[in-house]
């Protein structure tokens, strides 16, 4: 089923999923599909490693989930580093494979890799792209706190604007303060762009990485979330306690201001996300 369709039905609940390195790493993520399968999430996205690191192993993941699950997949594409040719290549065979639902990213090149940047500047040429390979239902990411690599914030809003405008919905970065959200829908309202834009939770379960990932991605780590993580920095259990339970506060906020639903980045493993629905009472809803 195409996302558009889902979106229409009413709010969404979603999982992401990277494509794992080892065989350890593709036990777990196995171990926390069979455990959130059962939460009948509304559909699963696979993420894109930089400069398609992960080019066939996206594809074999989000075609297996297509073919041996009851899930409805969608997979991540980036333009960096790619031909034109080689992204037309890339979404014929998720065509052909039957996939419906893309989320066109814009990527940031590997790390200490001497690679060409690629034929598309931006996710919008990308989006573009696609609709002349398929009629997919396209995605696109937006950013609740301005890009890193964005002049000012309301420039990031206007770029956002005219992507999501070409797209069908957008998912966002993960966040820790709803006005972020809030403010980013709305501005996109004046700016002429009412689809839906899908938040994403990424709760605190570790103080380590999600500073690292708050600094990847440009982001605020709030200096409140951080005294109550760091109140309990010694119990590791605590602290996973903290990161779930403002991540449930996050999430009822967000949909008692009408947000057309969440997209949990699971980090491909399930207890929290699992736990959270529970908070919100989405178990067996």
């Amino acid at each position: 089923m195409k996302i558009t369709e889902i979106l229409a039905r009413g709010p969404s609940y979603s999982f992401e999923f990277f494509p794992p390195k080892t065989d350890a790493a593709a036990e777990a993520l196995q171990d926390a599909l069979a455990e959130l399968v059962p939460l009948a999430p509304s559909f699963v996205s696979v993420t894109y490693g930089a400069g398609g690191g992960t080019r066939e192993k996206t594809h074999e993941i989000v075609t297996g989930l297509l073919r041996d699950t009851p899930l409805t997949p969608m997979a991540h594409l980036t333009c960096v580093c790619h031909s034109r040719a080689e992204l037309v290549d890339i979404a014929t065979r998720y065509r052909d494979a039957g996939i419906e639902n893309i989320l066109a990213l814009g990527g940031d090149p590997p790390k200490d890799q001497d690679l060409p940047p690629g034929e598309l500047a931006h996710a919008i040429e990308l989006v573009r792209l696609l609709r002349e390979v398929g009629d997919f239902s396209i995605g696109v990411a937006a950013f609740p706190e301005p890009h890193p690599r964005s002049p000012s914030l309301a420039a990031d809003r206007r770029f956002t604007a005219e992507k999501l405008a070409e797209a069908d919905f957008a998912i966002t970065q993960f966040f820790f303060d709803a006005r972020h959200y809030f403010d980013l829908v709305d501005t996109l309202r004046t700016l002429g762009v009412d689809k839906p834009v899908i938040p994403g939770i990424m709760p605190a379960t570790a103080i380590s990485s999600i500073k690292r990932m708050t600094e990847l991605q440009g982001s605020e780590f709030p200096a409140w979330l951080a005294d109550k993580l760091y109140a309990v920095e010694g119990d590791p259990e605590a602290v996973f306690a903290v990161g779930v339970e403002e991540a449930t506060k996050l999430s009822r906020a967000l949909l008692e201001g009408g947000a057309p639903g969440l997209h949990f980045i699971t980090l491909n493993r399930s207890r929290a996300t699992r736990l959270i629905y529970e908070n919100l009472g989405l178990v067996g809803a």
